[in-house]
């Protein structure tokens, strides 16, 4: 985990690459709600729905991996289960070498990200290509993705031509880009001839459902489909709380997923695999293999944070929080950004590497107003700023702050007191000024944003002030 801060990140960002997460972020905020709107008079109900499912599906997780595992093992698949990163890396590495594999494309999977995959392919001389659209791109910069749906979302056009001509040395000198459309047959040309040769499939899993022992991943773009079909072995890899009961409780979850994340109402493809080839069988793997991850996530049982179990990958949360559309994913510095990062990654890689991250929210509660499974992701984030705090990880001068404010607000006297002059006197600095650019006492706070100036006295002034009519 690099040692970056969101504020000092944010401080050196791009001014175009904030403009183009504001607009992106801005211009699927009205099609997402639209799309759950027009299809559903009463869309809340389906939330709660889905955030009992999933809530279900954590709450009885021992007995459904069981049943998971019986009926991938009747549908002729390996099942492998993974306790660690390394582990899951190491049951890759042994099914590749079984199968005498060389070249490998994967489909796009956030647990293989989390689990620094390619990375680990890479040392043993394996070639791992990714065919999500934006991955590749990703790839070719050597980038970490920025998004958890859009992963080249910070990209624009001329991005992603400038990184063409420098990694695609056949690309002729004329070749002109002048509209998506080029780039996409760009790509799709160089990646055909990747799935053509591939020995193995890599995938994650949407959703793994329990009763029918199949894995479950939509798409765009049709190369997850590509990547299960075409080579040889399909491994695909599933973190444990993926998993679902039953067929019907995956649909009642996909219905809300797409429009959670993009507003369509489904997901071009969306593909179920259930086992390798069988007899009579047009295409498919020969071989299945399932890799089941644990990599930290049994230890979110039974704690504040159990929760966090029920997201679903929408990045629902993240489209419509103020802090990642000022300061984008790479902020975040690790694999999950925006508030559900903000509470997942200090669970897998520990507050004392992550602990700044649930320090990075307005507390405004969009996020958890938004999800679809109702994740409340504030009280999460409130949790692990105490955590931090009583484990002396915060700079020594921020808890003898916090804890003279705590001293002074159990005080309603003094408290007021202190607010009037405060207001008061920020009001005389300020002359005329809509906002503070710097302020003494506050440099760590305007040195990464600008602090408004009060207006209409304290909220208590003008709460009194509405109880008596005025």
């Amino acid at each position: 985990m690099p040692e970056q801060k969101v504020d000092s990140y944010a401080r050196r960002l791009d001014r175009p690459v904030q403009q183009a997460v504001h607009d992106n972020s801005a211009a699927g905020t009205e099609k997402r709600y639209g799309s759950l709107a027009k299809d559903f008079t009463d869309a809340d109900s389906l939330r709660r729905l889905a955030g009992a499912i999933r809530q279900h599906s954590i709450e009885n997780l021992d007995t459904y991996l069981e049943q998971a595992e019986a009926s991938l093992t009747r549908n002729g698949a390996h099942v492998h289960y993974a306790v660690t990163a390394d582990d899951a890396c190491r049951a890759v590495s042994d099914i590749l070498k079984k199968a005498g594999a060389k070249k490998i494309v994967k489909s796009k999977s956030m647990i293989s990200e989390e689990i620094h995959l390619n990375d680990h392919l890479a040392t043993q001389g394996i070639e791992s290509v990714e065919t999500d659209l934006g991955e590749y791109i990703i790839q070719l910069r050597r980038e970490h993705p920025s998004h958890i749906i859009a992963p080249a979302f910070h990209l624009n056009r001329e991005d992603w031509e400038q990184s063409f001509r420098e990694m695609h040395t056949d690309l002729p000198k004329d070749r002109v880009f002048s509209e998506r459309r080029d780039i996409l047959t760009e790509a799709r040309t160089k990646l055909r001839d990747r799935f053509l040769a591939a020995d193995v499939g890599i995938t994650g899993a949407n959703f793994l459902i329990a009763e029918s022992g199949s894995s479950v991943i939509v798409t765009n773009e049709g190369n997850g489909d590509l990547t299960q079909t075409l080579p040889r072995v399909h491994i695909a890899l599933a973190s444990i709380e993926k998993l679902v009961p039953t067929l019907n409780d995956a649909c009642a979850l996909l219905r809300l997923l797409a429009r959670s994340a993009t507003g369509q109402d489904f997901s071009v493809y969306t593909t179920f695999s259930t086992g390798g080839r069988r007899p009579g069988d047009l295409d498919g793997p020969e071989e299945y293999h399932v890799v089941l991850i644990d990599n930290g996530r049994s230890n979110m049982f039974g704690t504040e944070f159990q929760e966090m179990l029920r997201c679903i990958r929408c990045a629902a949360c993240m489209n419509h929080c103020p802090v990642y559309g000022v300061t984008g994913g790479h902020a975040y510095g690790w694999v999950y950004p925006g508030p559900m990062g903000s509470v997942l990654t200090p669970t897998l890689i520990g507050v004392d590497k992550a602990g700044h991250l649930p320090n990075a929210s307005t507390f405004c509660g969009r996020c958890e107003s938004v999800c679809p499974v109702k994740i409340p992701l504030p009280k999460m984030m409130r949790h692990w700023r105490e955590r931090e705090f009583e484990r002396h990880l915060s700079p020594a001068a921020v808890r003898r702050n916090l804890g003279l404010w705590a001293w002074v607000a159990q005080r309603p006297g003094l408290y007021r007191m202190a607010t009037k002059l405060a207001v008061g006197t920020l009001g005389l600095l300020a002359q005329g000024k809509g906002a503070f650019r710097s302020l003494p006492l506050a440099g760590g706070w305007t040195q990464g944003r600008d602090l408004p100036v009060p207006e209409g006295g304290t909220y208590m002034d003008r709460y009194a002030k509405t109880k008596r009519g005025g």
